[in-house]
Formats: structure tokens, C-alpha cells, sequence
């Protein structure tokens, strides 16, 4: 580190030069990394709607369009409306189910026509293109203004022209908010200013550097800039700290600034690796979503600790003039007093917390939770409403695609009868229902072979009034695919948006011990390295994860369910994050007691540290509040910067109220397991 900061400081004027030229290039290279909006997409390959959406040339049908107030002959003109529409595959319609020439209307049979015409309104089934989704639904709403839409392509659609409307805006509210709280931190000026400026710099090279991944999940896209910023804001200021404290004995700013890059160097690289390998455990998901996340937050606060460690110091001595002449009073209060109540009546408070923490741990085991696009948008979203309005008319109405081995005309008959048999199927389309089994699939149009058949498989389309996920949609796919595979032996394919969700489950839910043991046990490793001590890596590990389960808890107490997958992402980022304060306040508990008693050493440490802890702690809470009320229309980033918020103050709580005392009780352990260099300590 020394050789480095003798070189930081000598060539600052070329680090920030090259700095910039980064930055220039870093935005240049942002537009060309793409965002994927398709959470689907992420599943592993051996996921069998994956392997079922490879075998599908136009794809599932994923967009419902509502048409009020038109005959059927409209409505069939309506179809061919929508089969012009630019990113729409295919129309299906009520005349795909049965031939409407020369039959009359009310004649047809009830249960056949009511998924797809009911009190003078059609329903379309309707294919479309998911990367050109916001296209597709502008298209619809010209040529069809009185349309209401949904489904999976609604969604996304939302997600792109509102959601990312709003996350672009998030910056605009964190910055002042972390302005505030920086100044009241600091005893100068400029230096909020310098902070920011470091990590910018980090924040613009890793989205720069994102193209060298090609996309990014819109979660990702959404959280990585405002979360990089609010776990690693924390460096620039414990490094800035230590400079002002050398300038304070009389040194010149490249001297200051030496010692304070070697003395602050160790500190500040395990609070980001703890952050790093909190992070890196959501590479264990085989998941995608969760690994694009982890590695795109992991590289971010690496960049970070290489802006903290290389431009802020350069920064610094460049503007340490203008350091000096904004110096201010400190206007943080002093925590002696704080520090002496914690430890006075700190017992009981932390008897109770922990006690709590049995509760927390079965209240987050058996939380509500939901797994696909449906929690996505809140009550009132557009997109919301306008599925209401068409489960008015139509109830629920969801396509389930059936995919079986061509050219057994019968036994694709009895399936079909099989499944239509099922009280959740209000219909069924299939070249045995539709055209029957003595026609030969050769006589018939190419538009309706590729509806009904592809790649050496038969196609049945079930209507059902499923919900996308729950415990009723869950077991339907079991029993379907039960069905298929009794008539097939691993032959079939099952797909449907319930299909996608049950298999998101599946794999979401079972990435959920690996990541929790990697992320413990790497951090754990952190730990172990810095304080060169048994116990006190245990200590904080039970606090954070204890912290984590009352967080998580909270949603079961109130009755809310729970989107998985940002459960799973915002354990890995409470743990790896907040770690940090833990470190901070047991460093300085062992610094104190090699001169003075445990409880004096607890009360010194919480006076020592906790300037240093509210500000993350704040930061974290204010920008993950940000999210959960700037980005209203996406209920999954939503509900992730609310419990990133809520985990921030909990673990901040937990540290500075409940960690003293523990360290206080198990003080004779923590000097029993101290290994390596041994300090003397005051009994």
C-alpha cells in the first residue's frame, strides 16, 4: 500500500485525467448494454419450460386483448386488425375453436364460446414478440382505442415505458437526501462533494463496464447504481476521516494522505470484501437473475474500493486547499452519554431481542411468497385495473400450452379429453378437437398446421381460469403434467405462465440454503482473517443473520406476501452490507480493551463508532425507501427497497444496541480464542 499511495499521490493529475477518460467511455459504452426484462428468461436450461419454449417458433400466447361492445363479425375484423400489428405472431380467436361459417352464433355451445365472447366483448388470445412488448401495446391501443389489455406482455410493457421511467428519476431524490447526511457528518464542506465524486466514478465504470456481460435483468438496471452507492459510500468517508485526523497533527496533505491510504487500507478492504462475498454467494443461484445481480454489485463495490483507494486520495490533495478553507464544527453531538446507556440498561434490551429472534426465524420460514411477474405491479397500476376489468367479463382467463408427440391422432384425443375433463379447463384447442383425426394434417393451411403443430410435436391449448401462481395454479401443473406423462413417458412439454412460475419456484427455492451457507461461510472467512478470532466472526454472524430474520419476519406478522426473489437478492445485500457495522464497532471494542475494562471498552467503543455507523445505516435506509416509493409502479423493485430499508435500520439497531452486550457477556470466550498476535488486555 505504500508503494501505491506514493504513486497515487505523485502522479495524481494523470489518475484523475484517466478518470474521466473512463467515465466518457464508461457512458459511451451504456448505451449498448441491453436490459432484459423477461424474468422467464433466466431459468437454467434444465428447466422444463425452457426446454419447452425452444421447441415453440411464435411462442406462448402472452397478451389478452379486450374488445367491448362488438358483434362477432367485428370482432373476427378486429382479429385481422390485430394480426397486422408490428411484434404480434398470432391471433387466436373463437373461430380457431370451431367453424363459425354457416353455423349460427347461438347455437354454438356455451362453454365453448364464453373464454372468448361474452356480453357483446371479445377476448383475443394473442402471441406476441416480448422484445418489442411497449411497441406491440402502442399498436393495439392505436388501432384499437377502447382495448383493454393483459397479461405477460402487458407487464412488461409496463415495466419499460413506466417502471424505468421512474427508476431514472431515483438519483433525484437519493442525492439531496445523502447531501444532508454527509454534511451533518463531516467536518468540511467540499468533502460530500469529493465523496461523490469517488464513487460516481466507480458507479459510472461499472455500467459501463456491464457490456462486457451484454444485458442486465431491469432489476438489476434498477437497484445496482442507487445500492453500489449506499454500501460503499462508507470507504470514501472512513478514508477522508483519517486524513483529516493526520492534517489535525500537523502534516501536509500527501503525507496525511499516506498514512491515512495505509492505516484506513486493511479496514476499508474487509468491510468490501464482506460486502463482496455477500454479494458473490448469488453466483450459487441457478437462477440467472440472482447470479446478473450478484456479479454486476460484486464488480461494482470492487470498483468502488479501487475509486476510494485511487481517485478520492488524488482528489483530495488536488482540492486540500479548498479542504482546509471549508472546515466546519462538528455538527454530530457526542455518543459518550449514548454509549453508557447501552451498556447500563443494554441487558434486558438484548435479552428481549434475542428471545425475538425464535419467532422472526419461524415468522420468515413460512412467509407468503410470490415467484413470477404477478406481484409486479401494485393495486393501482394501469395494468392492474385493466385485468380486473376483463376478469369482470371473462374471469380469469389463462393459456396453458400442451406440447405432444405428432402423428397419434387417438391418443392425442383421449389427452385432450383427459385434460379438458379437469374443472380448471374452460377449453381445449388441438388438431384432434379442432379438425378431428380422420383429416390429414397435409390439406390443411400453413397458418393453421403452425397453430397446431410444431417441431414433431402436436399442440394443445387449454383455456383455464388459473391464477398465474398459488397453491390451486401449483398442483394443476402437477396433475397436467401427471396426465402427459402417463400418456407420454418423457415425451411432453408443459407451458403457460403458472407452468414458468411453479418451475421458478422450484429453482428459486432450492438456490436458497446454498447461497445463505456460501455467503456465511465466506464472510465468516472474512471475518476470521481481520480479527484473527473464533468468536467474535460468530458473534456478528448471529447478530446479521438474526437481524435479516426479524426483517423478513415483519411481512408474515402483517399478513403481505412476498416476492421470492427479492427476498432472496435483499438477504444476500442485509448481510454483506451490514456486516460492516459489526466490524466497526467490535475493532474498536478490542482496540479499547487492551487498556481498559469490558465495560468501559463497550462504552468507548459505541462512542467511538457510532458517528461512523449512523451514516451508512441512514444512507442504506434512505435509498432503499427511495426505491419502495419512487418506483410505485413495480411492485418487485418496490418491495426490495422497502426491506432493503427496513434490514439497513434493523441491523444498524441490533448492532448498537444488542452487539455491546453480547460482547460484554462473552468477553472471556472473545479472549480465550484470540489466536495469532496476542495483545494484553486490562481484566
Amino acid at each position: 500500500m505504500q508503494r501505491l499511495s506514493e504513486l497515487v499521490i505523485k502522479r495524481r493529475k494523470a489518475v484523475l485525467i484517466l478518470a474521466v477518460i473512463l467515465c466518457v467511455l464508461s457512458v459511451y459504452a451504456m448505451r449498448y448494454v441491453k436490459v432484459n426484462y423477461d424474468i422467464a428468461s433466466y431459468l437454467p436450461e434444465s428447466a422444463p419450460s425452457t426446454k419447452a419454449l425452444k421447441l415453440l417458433d411464435e411462442g406462448l400466447p402472452n397478451l389478452q386483448v379486450y374488445v367491448p361492445d362488438v358483434s362477432p363479425q367485428q370482432a373476427l375484423q378486429a382479429k385481422e386488425t390485430l394480426k397486422q400489428l408490428p411484434g404480434v405472431k398470432q391471433v387466436m380467436w373463437l373461430d380457431d375453436v370451431t367453424d363459425l361459417r354457416g353455423i349460427p352464433f347461438e347455437s354454438l355451445p356455451e362453454k365453448q364460446v364464453a373464454p372468448y365472447y361474452a356480453k357483446g366483448s371479445a377476448l383475443f388470445q394473442v402471441t406476441a414478440d416480448m422484445e418489442r412488448s411497449v411497441q406491440v401495446l402502442q399498436g393495439v391501443r392505436s388501432a384499437l382505442p377502447n382495448s383493454l389489455t393483459k397479461g405477460e406482455a402487458a407487464n412488461q410493457a409496463q415495466v419499460q415505458s413506466v417502471s424505468m421511467g421512474e427508476i431514472s428519476n431515483i438519483m433525484l431524490y437519493v442525492l439531496p437526501l445523502l447531501l444532508i447526511i454527509l454534511l451533518l457528518s463531516t467536518k468540511h464542506w467540499i468533502e460530500p462533494l469529493l465523496f461523490l465524486l469517488a464513487i460516481g466514478v466507480a458507479i459510472l465504470l461499472n455500467e459501463g463496464t456491464n457490456i462486457i456481460l451484454g444485458q442486465v435483468s431491469f432489476v438489476t438496471q434498477a437497484c445496482s447504481a442507487v445500492l453500489q452507492l449506499a454500501v460503499s459510500i462508507d470507504y470514501a468517508v472512513f478514508l477522508l476521516h483519517r486524513f483529516a485526523e493526520f492534517r489535525e497533527e500537523g502534516m501536509d496533505a500527501p503525507t496525511a494522505m499516506k498514512h491515512a491510504m495505509q492505516m484506513a487500507a486493511s479496514a476499508i478492504a474487509a468491510s468490501a470484501m464482506t460486502t463482496v462475498f455477500g454479494f458473490l454467494a448469488l453466483l450459487a443461484m441457478r437462477y440467472g437473475m440472482g447470479r446478473d445481480m450478484g456479479l454486476v454489485l460484486a464488480k461494482g463495490v470492487l470498483l468502488s474500493y479501487i475509486s476510494v483507494m485511487v481517485v478520492l486520495p488524488a482528489a483530495a490533495i488536488t482540492f486540500s486547499k479548498l479542504i482546509t478553507r471549508t472546515a466546519h464544527r462538528s455538527l454530530i453531538p457526542s455518543f459518550k452519554r449514548f454509549g453508557r446507556l447501552v451498556v447500563r440498561y443494554g441487558v434486558p434490551l438484548a435479552a428481549i431481542m434475542l428471545v425475538l429472534l425464535v419467532p422472526a426465524y419461524m415468522g420468515q420460514k413460512n412467509n407468503e411468497f410470490l415467484y413470477g411477474s404477478s406481484g409486479m405491479h401494485g393495486a393501482t397500476s394501469p395494468v392492474t385495473l385493466e385485468a380486473e376489468q376483463i376478469n369482470e367479463v371473462f374471469g380469469r382467463n389463462q393459456s396453458i400450452l400442451a406440447m405432444v408427440p405428432e402423428g397419434q391422432p387417438a391418443r392425442t384425443a383421449q389427452v385432450s379429453n383427459q385434460l379438458k375433463a379437469l374443472p380448471y379447463v374452460r377449453s381445449v384447442v388441438s388438431y384432434a378437437e379442432t379438425v378431428g383425426v380422420q383429416i390429414p394434417p397435409m390439406v390443411l393451411p400453413d397458418s393453421a398446421r403452425s397453430m397446431l403443430n410444431t417441431k414433431g410435436y402436436d399442440l394443445i391449448i387449454l383455456t383455464t381460469d388459473l391464477a398465474p401462481e398459488g397453491e390451486r395454479s401449483f398442483a394443476a401443473v402437477t396433475k397436467m403434467r401427471g396426465i402427459l406423462d402417463t400418456a407420454y413417458p418423457g415425451q411432453t412439454h408443459l407451458l403457460g405462465e403458472s407452468v414458468v412460475n411453479y418451475d421458478l419456484k422450484d429453482t428459486i427455492t432450492a438456490d436458497n440454503l446454498p447461497v445463505l451457507l456460501i455467503g456465511l461461510a465466506a464472510i465468516g472467512l472474512v471475518l476470521l482473517i481481520t480479527f484473527r478470532n473464533l468468536t467474535i466472526p460468530l458473534i456478528l454472524l448471529i447478530i446479521i443473520e438474526g437481524s435479516i430474520w426479524l426483517n423478513m419476519a415483519i411481512p408474515y406478522f402483517l399478513g403481505n406476501p412476498m416476492n421470492y426473489i427479492g427476498y432472496q437478492i435483499v438477504s444476500s445485500v442485509q448481510l454483506g452490507a451490514t456486516v460492516d457495522y459489526g466490524i466497526l464497532l467490535s475493532q474498536r471494542y478490542m482496540e479499547a480493551r487492551q487498556t481498559m475494562d469490558k465495560r468501559q471498552a463497550a462504552v468507548w467503543a459505541l462512542s467511538k463508532s457510532t458517528g461512523s455507523i449512523l451514516p451508512p445505516m441512514l444512507i442504506l435506509t434512505l435509498a432503499g425507501y427511495t426505491l419502495y416509493f419512487v418506483v410505485v409502479s413495480n411492485g418487485v423493485i418496490s418491495q426490495m427497497g422497502e426491506i432493503i430499508g427496513r434490514g439497513a435500520a434493523v441491523s444498524g439497531f441490533m448492532v448498537l444496541t444488542v452487539l455491546p452486550t453480547v460482547l460484554i457477556w462473552c468477553d472471556k470466550l472473545i479472549m480465550k480464542t484470540q489466536f495469532g498476535k496476542q495483545e494484553a488486555v486490562k481484566e
